[in-house]
């Protein structure tokens, strides 16, 4: 059976044109960069016609768009299979890091290269949509974390929002580090150092 433009067979099942592209877009965005990826590059690597890309995308603005969004509900789940084993809030805070700790652990054609909206939002003008979605995740990620902090500190509001920005700062300080260091040794330091702190609150 030959490959469709929409489809391509692997391990019996087939992965939609939309698929293909996004994991290419991925793959080179997080590699060589979002200005640097040509469309033509894309393509290549999906194993479709230009035309597939557009009638999947509006443009390269709105791939690079889904590209954010999906590398956020990729961080989201690897946060949730961390949570499912977290035993409280105080786990639950530390599953947080665990999630940015995994996706550091990823294998990547040239390395670990750091957080991959952060790279791509800095590539993009402001004002563009797509740096509202990476500031949407980081404000996400904190949120995630002062939940975990208003349930271990009741009825300390205030000291729960200013340790989850702390940690939430803590967090981005390592990932910023550990992207240039290429490795997930800041980002193990951080926890240990996050985990200190919670254990003296």
């Amino acid at each position: 059976m030959g490959e469709t433009e929409a489809h391509v067979r692997t391990g019996g099942r087939r992965r939609p044109a939309r698929q293909r592209l996004l994991e290419a877009a991925a793959r080179r965005f997080y590699a060589d960069g979002v200005a640097a990826t040509g469309i033509d590059t894309i393509t290549a690597e999906a194993g479709v016609a230009k035309m597939s890309l557009y009638n999947n995308f509006a443009s390269k603005a709105d791939l690079v768009r889904a590209y954010l969004d999906a590398r956020h509900e990729e961080w989201l789940g690897l946060y949730r299979a961390r949570l499912e084993h977290a035993d409280g809030p105080r786990e639950g805070v530390l599953a947080v890091f665990d999630a940015y700790a995994d996706h550091a652990a990823f294998t990547y054609e040239r390395g670990f290269r750091g957080c991959g909206l952060l790279n791509a939002a800095a590539e993009l003008p402001a004002g563009d949509e797509g740096r509202a979605v990476v500031r949407a995740h980081k404000e996400e990620v904190e949120r995630l974390i002062a939940g975990h902090l208003a349930e271990l500190l009741p009825g300390r509001a205030d000291e729960a929002r200013e340790t989850a920005e702390h940690l939430a700062f803590l967090l981005e300080g390592a990932m910023a580090r550990a992207g240039l260091e290429g490795d997930d040794e800041r980002l193990r330091r951080a926890r240990s150092l996050a985990g200190a702190l919670l254990d003296r609150l």
